[in-house]
């Protein structure tokens, strides 16, 4: 490590132009005010450096000061802002400069610092002070302290996150070896990698999610300490899985989340990610095919001749998010479920559990885990009974009824549909070899059960328009309203699934009649 970094140029867009003239006459504001003091340095760092200079378009920016607190330095940018003068030579409209918010540090979230955000030019700029952390090994919080940028960079999670634009020299600073690994596509620690782990057992899953984004390499010493047990028990036990949840989430929304996944199945990280780590008696799923999960699914996403399938199941950033998390969670699918004595409210399966409790997965997505498994053996029949070709595949409203059931229950029932395909991959796909013809035959079946979907014209089913309401559905009956309703409404969706041409009710208030008793109507 030379006491001189190394350095390099970047080439600001106009807008960031802007955004530096402004912050060094609040720095040089600043210095006015307190001569004696030593003179502020701003320095742009970490992510918007190593894509500025990979080509990638950023628009979050944090700036590290060198003498005084983000928070500190932020309310001066908003003090020299009402100047009229100012406003006129930085060309500020009110447009321009949002608001200020300053997110407290939360030491049980992994959040060791304090941070203050503005929206300036159209850009999020955080400021917050250059620090050095102190770990100690009876304390899982690092002890904050101003720092110089050498030592602000050392304590970062990976060289390529370490790099320094300076604004008062319009030069890049490199302290550790991030410009060199950037040109390698190397993702390294500045220090140590196990005791950087240790330090921030988080940094294990930002690695992963740079690597994976990036399209780099993970240092084989960094890779080593990653799957280290030590590590490992740290990271579930240390790091809040709200934290742990937002990292996977970044990873599975990223430019490569098959990547990702193999990078957590290679370095043994699933049972420390996907568990509910209260419960120590929970079982381990076995991650023996979890690989053809993630490769059958990039297979579907990238290969036109199976577009079809990726197209009609995964139609939204959403869906595709919620896609990837089902494949990361398809292990636990074939996981025994623990018995029950039949007493109480049944608990949540254990798919369901490691969603919620290993990632924090919000309750919407949950929802749509849980309903995958509960519905996945009636998916499997329907789309075996159109392979086979029996005599009940041409029943449209029993097509359309169920697919109608496995929306209520969780919604999203194409990636219900989905989430058995992957699951069945486990038993049939062939990863060594994708274009084999047993994969084919696999996919085949599949795009064979979405046409005839189609041609049943079925896959609208949760949306459509009923015919007839509840309140309506009682009058022409007769009766009052009640538990018999639902019942009701279920056989005239049914009825007009099998007449999808009609536009009036009246016959299927007729069918609703002649079964009266067997749908517990009373009489008028």
């Amino acid at each position: 490590m030379s006491a001189q970094p190394a350095t390099t140029t970047i080439e600001l867009t106009q807008k960031e132009d802007q955004l530096k003239d402004l912050l060094l006459d609040t720095a040089k504001y600043v210095n006015n005010s307190q001569p004696s003091a030593q003179p502020v340095i701003l320095r742009w760092a970490g992510g918007w450096v190593r894509d500025k200079l990979l080509g990638i378009e950023s628009h979050d920016i944090d700036t590290a000061v060198n003498t005084m607190t983000g928070e500190a330095f932020a309310l001066k940018i908003c003090e020299l802002c009402e100047k009229p003068e100012i406003a006129e030579k930085h060309r500020i409209t009110s447009a321009d400069i949002g608001s200020l918010h300053k997110i407290a540090k939360n030491p049980d979230k992994s959040k060791h610092l304090e941070t203050t955000t503005i929206m300036l030019f159209g850009f999020d700029v955080d400021f917050v002070n250059l620090r050095k952390e102190t770990y100690t090994e009876d304390s899982r919080n690092p002890q904050m302290e101003f720092g110089t940028a050498e030592e602000d960079a050392l304590r970062r999670d990976a060289t390529v996150n370490a790099l320094f634009y300076n604004l008062n020299t319009g030069r890049v600073e490199d302290f550790t070896s991030g410009l060199k690994d950037m040109k390698a596509k190397l993702i390294k620690t500045p220090l140590e990698p196990f005791q950087t782990f240790m330090d921030d057992p988080l940094r294990v899953l930002r690695l992963i999610r740079f690597a994976s984004r990036l399209g780099f390499t993970i240092d084989r010493a960094a890779e080593e300490c990653m799957s280290d047990v030590k590590v490992l028990e740290a990271l579930k036990l240390k790091i809040s899985r709200e934290r742990v949840g937002v990292e996977i989430e970044k990873m599975l929304k990223g430019n490569d989340p098959r990547r990702a996944l193999q990078y957590i199945n290679d370095l043994g990280l699933y049972h420390t990610i996907f568990t509910d780590p209260s419960k120590s008696s929970m079982p381990l799923p076995d991650l023996s095919r979890w690989h053809t999960v993630y490769e059958c699914l990039s297979y579907l996403s990238s290969n036109e001749a199976h577009e079809s399938i990726s197209t009609a199941l995964v139609q939204t950033e959403e869906a595709s998010y919620y896609a990837w998390t089902l494949a990361a969670l398809a292990p636990w699918e074939l996981a025994d479920e623990p018995k029950r004595n039949g007493k109480g409210k049944p608990p949540p399966p254990l798919i369901t559990l490691a969603a919620r409790e290993g990632i924090k997965a919000p309750n919407r997505l949950c929802d749509v885990v849980t309903a995958a498994h509960k519905n996945k053996a009636d998916i499997l029949a329907l789309k075996t009974a159109v392979v086979q070709k029996e005599s009940c595949i041409n029943e449209r409203d029993r097509f359309g009824m169920a697919i109608r059931h496995w929306d209520a229950r969780g919604g999203y029932w194409q990636l219900q549909v989905l989430f058995s395909l992957l699951v069945e991959a486990m038993q049939r796909w062939e990863a060594s070899s994708t274009s084999s013809k047993n994969n084919d035959n696999f996919l085949g079946e599949w795009q064979l059960f979405i046409d005839h979907l189609r041609e049943l014209d079925v896959m609208d089913a949760p949306s459509m328009k009923k015919l007839i309401d509840g309140t309506q559905l009682a009058k022409a009956l007769g009766v009052k309203p009640g538990k018999w309703m639902m019942g009701a409404l279920e056989f005239c969706v049914a009825w007009q699934l099998r007449h999808p041409n009609a536009t009036d009710p009246s016959g299927a208030v007729e069918e609703v009649n002649k079964r009266r008793n067997e749908l517990d109507i009373p009489p008028s």
